[in-house]
């Protein structure tokens, strides 16, 4: 798997009663069509944690049934080593091109917690290995240093990083150190949509994007047009979308992908496990507003 361009990022829609299969291949669908560099399930946005081991093996099976050719890549992130080496070895089994792990815990993990986990499950991989940084969801911040000393280990190919912050300067700045620290076949990516654009700009080679998972030919084309060098281009679409970018932090990214889906139909409920709850009728209104006025579907 090249690790560069767009990586989307789908839903996994769900009820109490488990996976529903038919939105889900619906949405891999949209992404073929888009034709998207590549397709990551069982991320945040994919409810991962909330999954049992079956239901994750079932979405990743989906998944690359439907891929039509476009690589996929699996969330394999668990509270416990021995839990993620079996998801790990679900996904090689299945096919998967790619594995992604974010250091899970209920207990805040030290460096050389989080170094033991990626060195025992890279030793065990075949296929390439994503490092995922979500302090927002594990509690943990990787360091450079802790970046550089788990990119040495067998299999891993990527990075990928939290939003970049600041002016255009400090985030090339930012990406230019740990790309002087990292061997010269590890990516670096961003994640955090309304970080995405001033990643790629920074120089970063790939964005893992949530809402790629759900519009992806709009995101493609802020990323194709970055690619090309059409700087002022991307910003312009990149700038319509700021409204939702406000209620991805007001609310979660998941929270107010997942009410989208269920706006636009491609869901025909609130497709996220419980205790999650879609945006307020408010929130909701104005999402609806927002989509309708930026011509999204």
């Amino acid at each position: 798997m090249r690790f560069s361009g767009l990586s989307a990022f789908p839903l996994t829609p769900m009820n109490e009663s488990g996976i529903q299969e038919q939105v889900f291949t619906q949405l891999i669908d949209r992404l073929t069509k888009a034709r998207v560099d590549s397709i990551g399930v069982l991320g945040s946005t994919g409810s991962y944690p909330y999954l049992t081991r079956h239901e994750r093996a079932q979405v990743t099976q989906l998944a690359l049934r439907h891929a039509c050719g476009i690589p996929v890549m699996v969330g394999i992130g668990a509270l416990r080593t021995r839990d993620v080496l079996d998801l790990a070895e679900d996904a090689q089994k299945a096919g998967a091109n790619a594995v992604m792990l974010a250091p899970v815990s209920y207990q805040t993990l030290t460096d050389q917690e989080v170094y033991g986990l990626y060195e025992t499950v890279s030793t065990s991989l075949s296929i390439p290995l994503c490092v995922y940084d979500n302090p927002a969801t594990t509690h943990f911040s990787f360091s450079d240093e802790l970046f550089s000393q788990i990119a040495q280990l067998p299999q891993v190919k990527s990075i990928k990083m939290s939003p970049l912050t600041g002016d255009h300067t400090s985030a090339k700045n930012r990406v230019d150190n740990l790309r002087k620290l990292l061997p010269a076949h590890v990516s670096i990516g961003v994640s955090g949509d309304w970080g995405g654009l001033t990643g790629l700009k920074a120089g970063c080679d790939i964005w893992y994007s949530a809402i790629g998972g759900l519009f992806p030919e709009t995101i493609l084309g802020i990323t194709r047009d970055v690619q090309m060098g059409e700087y002022d281009l991307a910003e312009q679409f990149a700038n319509d979308l700021i409204p939702i970018w406000e209620l991805f932090r007001r609310h979660g990214s998941i929270r107010v992908i997942a009410t989208a889906a269920e706006i636009l139909g491609v869901t025909d409920h609130f497709p996220l496990p419980h205790p999650l709850r879609p945006l307020g009728e408010e929130d909701r209104f104005l999402l609806k507003a927002i989509l309708q006025e930026l011509e999204l579907s």
